[in-house]
């Protein structure tokens, strides 16, 4: 199957101009799953060391309108993340389309709280465990953004036999971390591992990076997204990933303590 990754504007609004060009340019590849990345549309709330209700809401709102955006699409599966209420705060929640059914993927559990990254003051979990999403042959689970450095999770998923673990990021210019971490998680799990990412300056702190990657499952680097192409497919063959799952490292048995 075909699963596009991109690399998106910061701040991309539904229905805006930026976004008629990149759902053009998805549409022209005509991808069968398509990754976005971490709560694509609107500003980057945890830009801001400051929870605030009323911008809280409006991103909650504008992921509503997103929704519609994306099952206009009619790509099969979409794999993304959106705020939701979560108590006082929010939860980051990945989510599949398939086939425009929205189905819970679950809720982001581990949180930045640095400059430009103020996650632990917006966001928490509100409901617990990593749950994989089944679409056909695709079986995908969620690592949202820093989440991907755990990757206990990584195998934890090849455990629910998924062969795609979808990595919607928001993150900086620098990749030095995220590719080694991406693939660890391959390699550990056999699936294939795909990312996508903002791209864009916010201030004269923060800029996020672009460069979406995919990983095969032997935890070879595949392709990544870039200014001239915003938008990168590869091909996912479950197969490869069943089989990869045979092979060293997981077929060791995990410890029972």
């Amino acid at each position: 199957m075909r699963v596009a990754i991109i690399q998106a504007p910061n701040g991309l609004l539904p229905g805006s101009e930026e976004w008629r060009v990149l759902a053009q340019q998805i549409r022209d590849e005509k991808p069968e799953v398509l990754i976005t990345n971490e709560m694509p549309f609107g500003p980057w709330l945890a830009e801001s060391n400051t929870y605030e209700a009323a911008l809280a809401a409006k991103s909650i709102a504008l992921h509503e309108e997103g929704l519609v955006a994306l099952r206009a699409l009619q790509i099969p599966v979409v794999l993304s993340s959106r705020p939701v209420p979560a108590g006082d705060r929010l939860a980051n929640e990945a989510f599949a389309l398939a086939g425009g059914e929205y189905i819970f993927g679950h809720h982001k559990h581990y949180f930045p709280a640095e400059p430009g990254f103020f996650e632990t003051e917006w966001f928490q979990a509100g409901k617990p465990g990593f749950h994989s999403v089944e679409a056909g042959a695709l079986r995908a689970g969620f690592l949202l953004c820093t989440e991907l450095f755990f990757n206990e999770w990584a195998r934890e998923y090849r455990r629910q036999d998924a062969n795609l673990i979808a990595v919607p990021r928001a993150s900086g210019e620098s990749v030095e971390k995220w590719l080694p971490a991406a693939k660890m998680a391959a390699i550990v799990s056999g699936c294939h591992v795909a990312s996508s990412n903002r791209v864009g300056r916010v201030s004269d702190d923060l800029t996020f990076g672009g460069r979406g990657f995919c990983i095969a499952p032997d935890g070879s680097l595949i392709g990544e997204t870039s200014p001239q192409q915003p938008v990168f497919v590869f091909d996912l063959d479950p197969a490869v990933s069943k089989r990869q799952q045979q092979e060293y490292p997981c077929y060791v048995k995990e410890l029972s303590i």
